[in-house]
């Protein structure tokens, strides 16, 4: 699966699915990077992290901008915050071991299942 056509595969897929609902790293990427490519949780999540910077949706960004859906000052801070996070987060990751960042994670989408699920 570690294949030209498999990698681009995945990547139009988690971006289909980044530019229509807004996810795509974590919830894709990630979890077919382990089961798919082999990879050890945390190589998946630094993979995953690499690939998404660049092209964080910057054309899903800008079809949402022109539409006008785009808070622009609440979007800088969250960024800001998402480098002090993303730089803690990664160096707490390095610590643990690969079974108990694989059952976070796991229970993270689970919640974040249930929680979607339930409300109205």
């Amino acid at each position: 699966m570690r294949s030209f056509l498999g990698s681009f595969s995945l990547g139009a897929f988690a971006g289909v699915l980044s530019g229509l609902v807004g996810i795509g790293g974590g919830i894709i990427i990630v979890p077919a990077l382990v089961y798919f490519f082999g990879m050890d949780q945390k190589t998946a999540q630094g993979t995953s992290l690499a690939v998404l910077l660049p092209p964080t949706g910057l054309l899903a960004f800008l079809e949402y901008y022109r539409a006008g859906h785009v808070d622009v000052k609440v979007g800088a801070l969250i960024i800001v915050g998402l480098l002090l996070g993303g730089w803690l987060g990664g160096e707490f990751a390095q610590q643990l071991p690969q079974a108990a960042l694989r059952k976070i994670f796991a229970a993270l989408l689970l919640i974040t299942a249930v929680k979607m699920w339930t409300e109205k």
